[in-house]
């Protein structure tokens, strides 16, 4: 069943711009259709997509409790530019105190094992709840950011959350999001300007070096698929 569904988005909306696409979704799946934002340059993109637009998409982020402050004030010039509302889930804080309790402060730089723990507890857990209820997920994801996406489809099912994923811009270039957001005068995060591309929790993310890969400056001390759970490249 979900592959139909998803062969049946791909075919109707294949000559449908990425407006065009998110009002089809909006309409089609009413209530139902959310976007999950990190604040990042892709996330950004598509925010000044849905909310210039009043398309009726609902806007969520998931708040780790370890961002940096760059984040906050995108995130604040953000509701200030748009005046919409975005919904901020956190983890829960037993297991929170639990893990820090246990394990100390900075148990994810110990393990690949403890580091995928945190991200559980702080991401997965509260993105569970923030998906729950909903028939289509929005993404930021960009084919060029790493290997492990670059088999992904703009409409996708994610086994994991049991929800249908759609990432409007998996073919865009990283020049292109920069464009739009100069073009159309989106906030950012200052952190951008200073060689962090991908940016997560502040534990865990450095600039990158030139040359490097985009997702090179998240979980830097691991060589593992720089993923957090929240994405996974395998197709259910």
């Amino acid at each position: 069943m979900s592959a139909s569904i998803v062969q049946d988005l791909l075919e109707k909306t294949k000559d449908f711009s990425l407006e065009e696409t998110l009002s089809f979704l909006a309409e089609r799946y009413p209530n139902q259709v959310t976007f999950s934002t990190s604040f990042g340059q892709e996330d950004q993109v598509i925010t000044d997509f849905v909310f210039k637009n009043d398309i009726p998409i609902k806007v969520f982020t998931l708040d780790t409790g370890r961002l940096f402050q760059e984040t906050y004030d995108v995130f604040h010039r953000t509701l200030k530019k748009y005046k919409k509302q975005i919904e901020v889930y956190f983890p829960e804080a037993a297991s929170v105190e639990n893990l820090l309790q246990t394990k100390g402060p900075n148990s994810f730089y110990d393990s690949v094992e403890n580091r995928k723990e945190c991200c559980f507890i702080r991401k997965v857990v509260p993105l569970r709840k923030a998906l729950a209820g909903n028939a289509v997920w929005i993404t930021g994801l960009r084919a060029e950011q790493s290997e492990n996406r670059h088999d992904l489809s703009l409409f996708e099912y994610d086994g994991n959350f049991e929800i249908i994923k759609f990432n409007p811009l998996l073919k865009w270039t990283l020049e292109e999001v920069e464009n739009h957001l100069k073009e159309f005068n989106v906030p950012q995060n200052a952190l951008h300007k200073e060689g962090f591309i991908s940016i997560g929790c502040a534990p865990c993310t450095r600039a990158i070096f030139p040359g490097e890969d985009i997702r090179a400056g998240r979980w830097w001390w691991e060589s593992s698929h720089k993923e957090c759970g929240l994405h996974s490249a395998k197709k259910e």
